[in-house]
């Protein structure tokens, strides 16, 4: 284990994002995140009991009321995992937040279908090929789309896909990108960095520091932590099994429709086998490229073998290669 928990456990998460204690972080984070659009002044969190409890909804703080320095008030929702679908997942919970808010029995016009805009941040550690998001920050409102114009700030995303911040250490120019680079590597560090500059990573570090768990919070956290890693070799496998399936269907496609044109046998027994080689190398280096992140994202050889399909050699070859 390293000297700071992951924060993209469920636990982690939470302990960092979703507590009365360390609410500083999440203030602070917001409004570098938010930089020159808003400041947080305070945020209040919704009761235990009244948070998600379906396994579909882990991973995800619901309702944090948030108060700005001018008075304004918004819903956030932070999510973290990578999900199939998952923007349109993340757009359907931001309109169940929508709903809940809106009273149709009022009768007065001007109270009728009023609520407080939903700002919704979802965090992704993991990238697929079939995911729709190609760069790290994506943000999205409701505008017109011929000139740009925002029309309505009652609903606005914001996209952070982690695995595609590349910045180094001191290529870090704002604030926002430090906690980024610490969020997304923190569990790999030996020490805490941006403290001389930014005074909230020093409560940062002493909420994220593995040492100063109870026996308690350490199992709670332990069982977090190999539950996304397992998650995240199930979603490897399945992505690689849905792609020799499709890989599969393509073949068959492309035999059967060689020989509806008539195509001489020798030639299509040729085509085959080279269809068949081509596919079986494409489908070996993905493998390959798909166990790299894995083990890159802390995953072990043993679950990088089992969320590819490789042997536990080959995944320690790449190890030190």
């Amino acid at each position: 284990m390293g000297k700071y928990i992951n924060p993209f456990t469920d636990w982690g998460f939470k302990r960092l994002f979703g507590q009365e204690f360390s609410k500083d972080l999440l203030i602070s984070f917001l409004n570098d995140l938010l930089v020159g659009e808003l400041q947080v002044k305070n945020v209040v969190f919704r009761d235990k009991e009244e948070l998600p409890s379906t396994k579909d909804q882990r991973g995800i703080i619901y309702d944090v009321y948030c108060e700005t320095d001018t008075g304004e008030r918004f819903i956030l929702e932070m999510q973290n995992r990578w999900q199939p679908n998952f923007l349109d997942r993340s757009i359907c919970y931001a309109c169940r937040s929508v709903l809940e808010q809106v009273d149709k029995g009022k009768t007065e016009q001007q109270d009728a279908y009023r609520f407080l805009p939903i700002y919704t941040v979802c965090f992704m550690n993991y990238t697929s090929n079939k995911e729709e998001l190609d760069k790290f920050r994506t943000d999205i409102v409701l505008a017109d789309k011929e000139s740009g114009e925002i029309a309505s700030n009652k609903l606005r995303f914001i996209y952070l896909v982690l695995p595609l911040f590349e910045k180094k250490v001191d290529e870090c120019d704002t604030d926002f990108d430090k906690w980024i680079y610490v969020l997304k590597h923190m569990e790999a560090l030996s020490r805490m960095p941006f403290t001389a500059q930014k005074e909230i990573f020093k409560q940062l570090e002493e909420y994220a520091d593995s040492h100063r768990l109870t026996k308690k919070e350490w199992e709670a956290y332990e069982n977090s932590l190999w539950i996304a890693r397992d998650n995240m070799a199930c979603m490897a496998a399945a992505e690689i099994a849905a792609q020799e399936k499709g890989l599969a269907e393509g073949r068959e496609k492309g035999l059967a429709e060689g020989r509806e044109k008539g195509l001489a046998e020798g030639l299509a027994e040729g085509m085959a086998k080279g269809m068949a080689k081509g596919m079986a190398e494409g489908m070996a280096e993905e493998k390959l490229a798909t166990a790299k992140r894995l083990l890159d994202m802390g995953l072990d050889v043993q679950q990088t073998a089992k969320g590819t399909g490789l042997s536990i050699e080959e995944v320690e070859k790449l190890l030190h290669s």
